[in-house]
């Protein structure tokens, strides 16, 4: 039985979870975690039979005391994210949104769960603290993004394992020796195959109406300036070892291909399935092994018809070229980038600056330093910090 923790719980991703593992024997709950929603904290622990929860927003941890069952352990703040993660899981799985998953990563890590990542911000700004860390630990780093599940799958042979898993001291060799490149596919999101579109026209309402995956507001928004898919870059780059110029990107509106390897000997190996989270988380928390869940959904490929692939615009997608920079420059220009962007969309979100605006002040962000200093967590959080302020002076300055 594998004991698992949720970071994230009240989320799309942690909610798809917390439905994979109610009633399922192979699994044991020890940890729940929400920002501010404690109807479903409470909730999801009764039905899991959780014992330790925590509130990451002390107001709400505070109001949730008073009324907390007989039982039940209630940790606070960011310190009670770590807390919940060292208490003897054997995966941790990150679905918090941005930054704020990064310390109980880490903590994780230290306490030697494995991660079951979906929370792609931790390796965009710390790929190369948190792989090094993983390392020295000896656990693995399980994909959720339902590109990098893709990959990860595509890459698992008689002998070799993806870089995020590889344990030098099991003998297997590395499966990037084989890959000669990785291809990220993209949905294209909501304005891919609308050209006539005016970016700054575009409200919060039309950014969210993503045509084929249900996420929450952030990551929709991510997804409709391809962002989303520029992060992914990165993280792929640390998940797997492969420098930038091997990850390519391809638009398919169809979202039935999820990715694809090529290998040296330029065959492709792709995954496919429906567009549905369900069996990527599921595949993490099974890992190595392939466990059913209660989604009945098997892929059709004559009723999903024809496949299309479309090689993405950066001109009007400049998100793209942008997550290449910060990759290239290195040290902490990644987690620059990211701050400025989680600063912009909420700033879009609350209606303060225009769709394209989001890009326009990353970019002012990213050429605003270097960004050069090293790339130690704490010059991570202090190059996220400065980010943030440059951000929010640019959007102020917009508004």
């Amino acid at each position: 039985m594998k004991r698992i923790v949720i970071l994230g719980s009240s989320g799309s991703i942690g909610q798809t979870a917390v439905s994979i593992l109610r009633g399922n024997p192979d699994f044991e709950v020890v940890g729940l975690s929400v920002r501010t929603d404690t109807a479903a904290l409470l909730r999801d622990a009764a039905a899991l039979g959780c014992r330790h929860v925590a509130v990451a927003d002390l107001d709400a941890a505070a109001r949730i005391a008073p009324d907390l069952p007989p039982g039940l352990v209630l940790h606070r703040g960011e310190e009670g994210l770590c807390e919940l993660v060292r208490l003897g899981a054997d995966i941790v799985l990150c679905a918090i949104v941005g930054m704020a998953g990064l310390r109980p990563v880490l903590a994780a890590i230290d306490a030697g769960a494995d991660i079951a990542l979906a929370t792609k911000e931790v390796l965009v700004a710390a790929g190369g603290e948190v792989m090094r860390r993983r390392l020295e630990r000896g656990v693995r780093i399980l994909p959720v993004d339902s590109e990098h599940s893709a990959i990860f799958q595509a890459l698992q042979s008689r002998g070799r394992e993806a870089a995020c898993t590889l344990l030098p001291h099991e003998g297997r060799k590395p499966a990037s020796e084989t890959v000669r490149r990785l291809i990220l596919t993209a949905s294209g999101g909501p304005f891919f195959f609308r050209p006539e579109l005016d970016f700054d026209a575009v409200t919060p309402d039309d950014a969210l109406k993503h045509p084929k995956w249900k996420m929450g507001r952030k990551i929709t928004v991510d997804s409709a300036t391809m962002m989303n898919k520029g992060l992914e870059i990165i993280e792929a780059r640390w998940l797997f070892d492969v420098p930038q110029e091997r990850i390519s990107v391809v638009v398919h509106p169809e979202s039935i291909v999820h990715s694809i390897v090529e290998y040296r000997d330029l065959t492709q190996i792709a995954e496919m399935s429906e567009p549905d989270m369900t069996f990527a988380i599921n595949y993490a928390l099974s890992w190595p092994d392939r466990s059913a869940h209660r989604l009945d959904r098997p892929l059709d490929l004559v009723k999903a018809g024809t496949l299309r692939f479309f090689n993405p615009d950066e001109g009007r997608f400049p998100c793209l070229a942008l997550a290449r920079e910060a990759l290239g420059r290195g040290g902490a220009a990644p987690a620059a980038l990211n701050a400025a962007n989680e600063v912009a969309v909420q700033a879009f979100l609350d209606r303060r600056i225009r769709f394209g605006d989001i890009w326009r002040i990353a970019g002012q962000t990213l050429d605003s330093s270097g960004w050069r200093c090293g790339a130690s967590i704490d010059d991570i959080f202090a190059a996220d910090a400065e980010a943030r302020a440059r951000a929010g002076e640019f959007a102020a300055k917009l508004h």
